[in-house]
């Protein structure tokens, strides 16, 4: 019995050697980031900044591809079957790694199994009405919502979206009664708010900065903590509803059973990328993104929240996506 004991405990020192060895060389060969969006967009042109930095900083190269679909499940999928050795890493958003897992009955990888590397970036969000809607503020948007119920529609990228989400928690919060009208992405949706054929929505700041800054839509507040230097007169909804705080965020994970040791080596990384003055820029002219640059422990308590708060307010709603 001693001799087997002795045995596995010898083993699992000689694998701890290993792994901690293997972390010590990482990367030795490419790496590849997998991002759940098609090419040209925002988070996929952020990505290529950020893998620029990193194939910098590692001598190694660091290349992009991308997996669009499903809400994010079909990139989630496929990095859940890539070895866990650093070299297959996922650059992704709250629908896949917080959302989707209470929006679809079933789905074909298990979000909570990934292991935590960093938040990288969080999205600043506004909420924007057409200049049709005679409201200048929240607070007179929340007393016309409620004299004329159901009147005012609202346009989100679709059920379980983070603009569909953050509009229902400003209702649950609120009480009022507005109609959802659901896009395919944010494009149509953000066109048509333009043309006057919805009303209102609640959306990353970058998409309609310009438009709120030109009078083409008329901002009534950030729904973050503080209010945004893009749009200083601006009021953040926690200055009117306190709590009421709603930001999307991109985080980096790797595929189950990843070494901890490689995770915190590409989260510390990670964290050195995001003080480059080039990256700081190209946040700024996105919308003025704000980097987090977290480490795994900050992540996986980070999750937790978001599950948890996303999954309540989604069984509240009886959202679904099947």
């Amino acid at each position: 019995m001693k001799t087997n004991s002795l045995c596995r405990m010898l083993f699992a020192a000689a694998i701890a050697f290993s792994l901690t060895a293997h972390a010590q060389d990482y990367p030795s060969k490419l790496v590849k980031v997998i991002v759940p969006v098609a090419p040209g967009g925002g988070p996929d042109v952020f990505a290529r900044v950020l893998v620029e930095k990193l194939s910098e900083k590692w001598g190694q190269p660091v290349i992009v591809e991308n997996r669009a679909g499903v809400a994010g499940n079909i990139c989630m999928e496929a990095a859940s079957k890539a070895a866990p050795d650093g070299y297959t890493l996922v650059f992704a958003h709250q629908p896949p790694l917080v959302i989707n897992k209470s929006l679809y009955a079933k789905l074909s990888y298990d979000p909570d199994a990934f292991a935590p590397i960093s938040v990288v970036v969080a999205v600043p969000m506004v909420v924007v009405v057409h200049p049709k809607v005679q409201v200048q503020t929240v607070q007179q948007l929340i007393a016309y919502a409620k004299a004329n119920p159901d009147r005012l529609n609202y346009a989100s990228a679709g059920s379980g979206s983070t603009p569909h989400l953050a509009a229902e928690f400003f209702k649950s919060r609120t009480g009022v009664r507005i109609v959802h009208v659901p896009y395919k992405s944010n494009a149509p949706a953000v066109g048509d708010l333009l043309g006057g054929q919805v009303d209102l929505m609640m959306l990353d700041l970058g998409s309609v900065l310009q438009h709120a800054r030109t009078g083409k839509l008329r901002p009534l507040a950030v729904l973050t903590e503080k209010r945004n230097p893009a749009l200083p007169d601006v009021p953040a909804m926690s200055e009117i509803l306190p709590g009421l705080v709603v930001s999307p965020w991109w985080g980096m994970v790797a595929p189950p059973k990843t070494p901890a040791a490689i995770a915190e080596r590409v989260s510390a990384t990670v964290a050195e990328a995001l003080k480059h003055p080039d990256v700081a820029k190209r946040l700024t002219d996105m919308g003025n993104l704000v980097a987090v640059g977290s480490t795994p422990a900050e992540m996986v308590r980070f999750l937790k929240v978001e599950r948890e708060r996303w999954g309540n307010l989604i069984r509240a709603i009886g959202a679904t996506a099947d």
